[in-house]
This record gives structure tokens, C-alpha cells and sequence, in this order.
């Protein structure tokens, strides 16, 4: 196809259905230098062999459309994210719609690719995960391009890129951004072993320890949260209690300890992230505990009804990708505020800066302080 250019306007694209707000992106530097070095190193000119990882909102995806790509493979982790890539493909590009797909990280998602864009991950076990798929799946002669802004970038970027390839460069730096390109896969015999999913046992005090799993895009990895420590040290449901909500379950520290601790207790847990919601599953099994958790991807609670939930547990996240905002947690409590019956509980920890105290009482309901240390305070909410 060779060096095809994107003429669209990427500006135009919008994080909808997620948190939105003047200093939050749908589009950065990283993303159109990318696209700029990918037109110059020639798109592939056969549809179905360009795979792009981790793209956010869709500038890759879109703009690797309007430079003439086709059928384009996608993995987004992120629920909201994937909403987003498809609302803007049908914003923008809407005669194209057909000519991307969203699938989960596999082989159906790489296998053939020639050419495989990634928006660097927050998370080095994330990268590698990736690159573990791209060796086994990925054609041959696979070229990796990976972007990223350069204060999030490190060297052990570049040697993780080496240990599955032998040629890794890196682009010069543009608008605070830079491009690492890998070539060249190793022999089989010579790559690292499969890790994921990760393990982890911490202690929880029950009568043994807590086995976690936790693929790599999920937050926290297999260890246990202090956030979530302390939460549970605190946590206290009513013995009467048979079902409870863990709302962004992550890697299924709360679910399985509930479900291990109450025995009659039922869980629904939710998280927007496949990984978390894999992690979940994988963590209820290895418990024995899962024929008593359901868990599904979600945005916050949209699956749940009006005031049908007597219980939410939650530890809500504040960063938006490598960004501390507070859209995200205001928008958990007020779905939890939704789907709490009146007279539920909903149970939070947050870090105690942050002092969304107020904001539970206003979105959910009366709200005291169960606990406080130097960092975490523990609350719970009664739905009016």
C-alpha cells in the first residue's frame, strides 16, 4: 500500500461513553507519530493483516482506516474504551465500519499479522503479555511498532521488545512522544516462558491464604491492594446476607474473600476490563467458590436494574489511563446510588486525600467513617 498518510481530523474524536473533561484526551502526540512512522514504513497492502493493541480511543484504528487500511484486527481491554472506538468509527468513518473488529487477545486477534500497532501499556506485564501473543500468533516476519509519550516510556521497555525480537529501535521523539519498532522474531526455543495468569496467596485471615490469578492488564496484577486490605479488615455484611455486588471487581480479591467468608452468599462482579473480569473467574476457581460468583464486563452497573441490590462493595480507581481524576469514582457511587435499594449498603475505600465522603452523601446517601488510617478511609453509604 506503501506510505499512505491520514488526512482525518483526529481531533475530532471523542472518549464517549467515557469520563470526559477538558484536561482527559481522545487523541495525544503518540498516537499520530505512529500513524505518521507506520505510513512511512508502508502499510501492509493486504486487508487483514494489520492488528493494533491497547488503542484507546481510536485514533489508530481510524486512522489506519482512512490511509486506506483494511480489515483491521483490535484489541481494547477496556469496555468504554471499545464503545468509544466503534461510536467514533460511526461518527467519522461510518462507510468503514465494517472493516475493523474488537476481539479479545488471542489468536483469532493476531494470527497473520504482519504489522502490529501498540499504544504502549501502562504496565510491563501488560507488554509482555501482549508480546507473548504476537510471537505464537503473529506471522513470521511480524513488525511490532509500539508509541507511547516519553515520560511514561523506560528503557526496560526496549529490553523487554528485545527478549522477543532481535532488532529494536527507537524513533526520535515528537511532541513529547517516541516510537520503539521491532523486527526479526527470536527462535521459539528462545523465548521467555508463558507467566500469565500471575499468582499470588496473601493472607486475609481466613483459614488459608487467598489464592489470587491475575492476567496482566489487570489492576494490581495477583497481589492484594492495601486499599483492599484495609477494606476488608473492616467490612462487615450481615450474616443474613445472600448476595452482594463487588463493582470493579479487579482480579477477584473481594468477591472470593466474601464468597469464602459468608458461605450462603451469592456475588455479582463487575469490572469494564476483560482482564479484570477473566482475572475474577480465574481467582473464584482456583478458590473453589466459583458456582457462587457471576462475572461480566460492564460499564459500572448498566446490566443492573433500579434499586434492585442490598449490598455494593467497592474500591474505585483514580487515575483515567496515566491521568488522577475523580470522573471515574463519582461516576461508580452514582451508579451504585442507582441500584442500591433503599435502605443498601453501599462500602468504599479511597485513598483519604481524596475526601469523597461528601460526594457519597450526596450521590448515594447518609454516609459515616467506619475507619481511617494515615492513608485509607473506609465508609458506608445507606441509600435514602
Amino acid at each position: 500500500m506503501g506510505g499512505c498518510t491520514v488526512s482525518l481530523d483526529l481531533d475530532l474524536l471523542r472518549r464517549f461513553p467515557d469520563v470526559e473533561a477538558a484536561n482527559l484526551h481522545a487523541v495525544d502526540g503518540a498516537d499520530k507519530l505512529l500513524l505518521d512512522l507506520a505510513a512511512q514504513t508502508g502499510w501492509p497492502g493486504e486487508p487483514g493483516k494489520v492488528a493494533i493493541l491497547g488503542d484507546h480511543y481510536g485514533a489508530l484504528v481510524l486512522g489506519a482506516l482512512d490511509a486506506g487500511v483494511r480489515g483491521i484486527r483490535v484489541h481494547q481491554d477496556a469496555l468504554s474504551g471499545a464503545q468509544a472506538i466503534e461510536a467514533n468509527a460511526q461518527e467519522l468513518l461510518p462507510a468503514l465500519g465494517g472493516e475493523f473488529r474488537l476481539l479479545p487477545l488471542g489468536a483469532e486477534l493476531l494470527t497473520g499479522a504482519t504489522l502490529v500497532l501498540i499504544a504502549l501499556p501502562r504496565l510491563l506485564d501488560a507488554l509482555e503479555e501482549m508480546l507473548s501473543f504476537v510471537a505464537e500468533h503473529a506471522a513470521p516476519g511480524v513488525t511490532v511498532m509500539a508509541s507511547g509519550r516519553i515520560k511514561h516510556m523506560n528503557r526496560t521497555m526496549n529490553e523487554l521488545l528485545g527478549r522477543y525480537f532481535t532488532s529494536v529501535t527507537a524513533s526520535l521523539g515528537r511532541q513529547k512522544s517516541r516510537v520503539l519498532s521491532a523486527t526479526a522474531l527470536r527462535p521459539v526455543a528462545s523465548l521467555p516462558a508463558p507467566r500469565f495468569p500471575l499468582h499470588g496467596a496473601p493472607l486475609v485471615g481466613l483459614e488459608a491464604p487467598l489464592a489470587l490469578r491475575a492476567y496482566a492488564q489487570t489492576f494490581g496484577g495477583a497481589k492484594l491492594d492495601s486499599g483492599t486490605r484495609f477494606l476488608l479488615e473492616n467490612l462487615q455484611l450481615p450474616a443474613e446476607a445472600l448476595r452482594a455486588v463487588d463493582l470493579g471487581c479487579g482480579n477477584g480479591t473481594i468477591a472470593a474473600y466474601l464468597a469464602l467468608k459468608h458461605p450462603l452468599l451469592t456475588l455479582y462482579a463487575c469490572d469494564q476490563s476483560a482482564s479484570a473480569v477473566a482475572s475474577t473467574l480465574a481467582t473464584a476457581q482456583a478458590n473453589g467458590v466459583d458456582g457462587r460468583i457471576t462475572a461480566v464486563q460492564d460499564d459500572a452497573l448498566s446490566a443492573l436494574p433500579d434499586a434492585s441490590e442490598c449490598f455494593v462493595v467497592l474500591n474505585p480507581p483514580f487515575h483515567m489511563g496515566n491521568t488522577v481524576h475523580a470522573g471515574i469514582a463519582l461516576k461508580l457511587f452514582t451508579d451504585a446510588g442507582r441500584v442500591l435499594v433503599s435502605g443498601g449498603a453501599l462500602w468504599c475505600v479511597f485513598n483519604s486525600h481524596l475526601g469523597y465522603r461528601g460526594q457519597l452523601q450526596k450521590l448515594v446517601g447518609p454516609t459515616r467513617q467506619v475507619a481511617r488510617n494515615p492513608k485509607f478511609t473506609v465508609t458506608v453509604s445507606i441509600k435514602r
